[in-house]
Parts: structure tokens; C-alpha cells; sequence
């Protein structure tokens, strides 16, 4: 009697090899701000250590403040550089922002507001220049926002100076709408256990507003695509020039509203404020992550690294030490940054 044997089936055939599900923890070592997250982790403790008192709240709220005044316009200049471009005036934007707007409104006796108003068209438009000019001149970032940057800088002293006669604004605090224009960009915020300064707030709306944007909308893919190779992203139908334009007045935003809060904070300006700024952006957006060659970075990241300068720059004070060591940990920062990034950008590629 012969036993009846199951069938046997054949298992199918894969079209093509197996995807592999990348772990939790390759997927997290992709991500352009693990370095920045590890750095911050780090700089914490070892002030929590060796400084007293940055352990208390008082602390953590003026670091934040610190933090907030690097990491709005760091924002801007981080989504630049994915990009694949520099702006290099974006210091003395912040000034020029500031000075438009306290003088229009000292000088022509209007509501500050007015002055507000008329300050955010000047900014956009030198942005919109930036932009418009990489566009048509196909010259390097670099060299039209370093000509921008010595125009700015010249225009701040001369016309502050010719208006004003010092080279400082008039005090705009007794002006019809400061208290109100105040509160919006300089105000103090009780959050129960510490207050922080209206710009902290705000910086992190931002910040969330630009992660929403990179991660979850077509122009994010787009900002990507071009900072990688714009050249293949015009060839798949991307606006090459109305992203890169677009990406420059983002960069004169950020500076307008820093610029704005700085004036209302402190009620005038000084026309010389924000040279050597530009670095300080740049290099908070490379420590969170940003390559220097586009295509590569993060909103989270730029805060990350924007929140490191903001410890590192009230931790000194508050250890006692000297504060010219600041500059010292700017260029270590700058390299370990640059370091870190380009392992993270190249192991993610591996791994795909």
C-alpha cells in the first residue's frame, strides 16, 4: 500500500533582492543632528559640572535667550546651506533690519509700526537681490553676499550717521506703538517655574514651521534636490531659481525679525552691530548637521547647534573663565562639526 505524500510547493521567486529594514539605531546615526545632539549632551554636563551656577533655572533661561539670538537667523542660514548656497550678509542684515525700522519711524514721526512694516520689504528685497543675482550671474554665493555684506555694513554707518549724526538710532521707547511692538518681539513670558524672552518662543515656532517644511512638502524635497545637484533637479522639472531666491529672503526674514527684536529689546541700535555674526550662523547650522556642499541638514539641527553657542557662551561666564576662549571653541567646534557630518552623510549613503 503506497502512502500519499503531501504536496510539495515551491516557494516564489523574488523579483528582485530583499529590501533590508534598517534598525532604529542606524536609521537615528543617519540623521544629520546625531552629532549635535551628542555635543549638546556632553557641553551640559560639563558645565553642570564645573560651573555651579549654570544649574540653576535663571541660567537655563538666559541661555536660552543666547541661544534664541544665534539660532532665528541660524534657522534661515541652515535651509541656505542644504540649499547650496552662502549669505554671508546675513550679520549686517540684521542691523540694516533694525536701523530701517527705528529711523523710518523716529525720523518720519509714524506709529513704530509703520516702521516695522516698511523694514520687513526692505529686508526681503535685498534678499530677493541676493538670490536674483546668483540666478542670473551664476557667480558663487560667496562672492555676491561678500560684496552685499560691504555694501550694508558702509550704507548701516553712512545714512545712520548722516540721519541721526552718531551712529546709533534714536530712542523709540516713548513712540506710539513700541509697547505693543514690544511685547510681540521682545517681551518677557512667564512660563511658572522661569521666565523666557519672547524670541525663545518664537525661534522654536520657527524652528517647527522649517522642520514641517524640509520634511513634509514639496519644496523641502526640492530645497534638497538642489543643495545635491541642481543640475539633475532642473533636468526633473525643480524651480532651481525660485527655490535659491526663495531661500534668500528666507535668510532676510530670519534677520528682519531677529533685527526687530533686538530694537525693541534695548529701544535703539547701534549702526556697527552684527559684523561677524555671519560666521556664527554659519557655524551653528554646520555643527547641526549642515554640509558645507548642500543637500545635507536640518531645522532641529540648526537649533541644536545654535543651543550649544548659547551654553558654551554663558557656561564660560558662569565658570569665571576668560571669555576670549569663546573663539578658541568656535574653530574646534567648526572642525569636530565638519568631522562628524561628513561621516554621518557618507555612512547614511552606505546604508541605503
Amino acid at each position: 500500500m503506497s502512502v500519499a505524500t503531501p504536496p510539495t510547493t515551491t516557494p516564489p521567486v523574488p523579483d528582485g533582492p530583499a529590501r533590508v529594514q534598517r534598525s532604529l539605531g542606524a536609521r537615528a546615526l543617519a540623521r544629520p543632528e546625531i552629532g549635535a545632539t551628542a555635543a549638546a549632551i556632553a557641553i551640559f554636563v560639563f558645565f553642570v559640572v564645573v560651573a555651579p551656577p549654570f544649574r540653576s533655572v535663571e541660567a537655563l533661561s538666559t541661555v536660552l535667550y543666547s541661544a534664541s539670538t544665534i539660532g532665528i537667523v541660524a534657522l534661515g542660514v541652515a535651509l541656505l546651506m542644504i540649499g547650496g548656497e552662502f549669505d554671508l550678509s546675513s550679520g549686517v542684515a540684521v542691523t540694516a533690519a533694525a536701523l530701517s525700522s527705528a529711523m523710518i519711524s523716529f525720523q518720519l514721526s509714524l506709529n513704530v509700526w509703520a516702521g516695522v512694516a516698511v523694514s520687513l520689504v526692505i529686508a526681503l528685497a535685498i534678499g530677493f537681490v541676493n538670490g536674483w543675482l546668483l540666478v542670473r550671474t551664476r557667480l558663487p554665493s560667496f562672492l555676491i553676499t561678500l560684496s552685499t555684506f560691504f555694501v550694508l555694513q558702509g550704507v548701516n554707518l553712512g545714512v545712520t550717521k548722516l540721519v541721526t549724526g552718531t551712529v546709533a538710532t534714536d530712542n523709540i521707547s516713548d513712540m506710539d506703538g513700541f509697547a505693543s511692538a514690544r511685547a510681540f518681539f521682545a517681551g518677557d513670558v512667564p512660563l511658572g517655574f522661569m521666565t523666557v524672552k519672547m524670541s525663545v518662543l518664537w525661534w522654536l515656532v520657527f524652528v517647527a514651521i522649517a522642520s514641517w517644511l524640509l520634511l513634509r512638502t514639496r519644496t523641502g524635497n526640492w530645497i534638497f534636490a538642489v543643495g545635491g545637484n541642481q543640475d539633475s533637479a532642473r533636468a526633473v522639472g525643480v524651480p532651481v531659481a525660485r527655490v535659491k531666491i526663495g531661500l534668500f529672503m528666507g535668510v532676510a526674514l530670519m534677520a528682519w525679525f531677529l533685527g526687530q527684536h533686538l530694537l525693541f529689546n534695548f529701544s535703539t541700535v547701534q549702526a556697527g552691530l552684527g559684523v561677524g555674526n555671519e560666521l556664527i550662523y554659519i557655524v551653528a547650522a554646520v555643527v547641526g548637521g549642515a554640509l558645507l556642499t548642500g543637500g545635507f541638514g536640518s531645522a532641529v539641527g540648526s537649533a541644536l547647534g545654535a543651543f550649544i553657542f548659547g551654553m558654551t557662551t554663558q557656561g564660560i561666564v558662569y565658570a569665571g573663565w576668560d571669555p576670549n576662549w569663546f573663539k578658541a571653541f568656535l574653530g574646534v567646534m567648526l572642525l569636530l562639526a565638519v568631522l562628524v557630518n561628513l561621516y554621518v552623510k557618507t555612512s547614511a549613503t552606505r546604508r541605503k
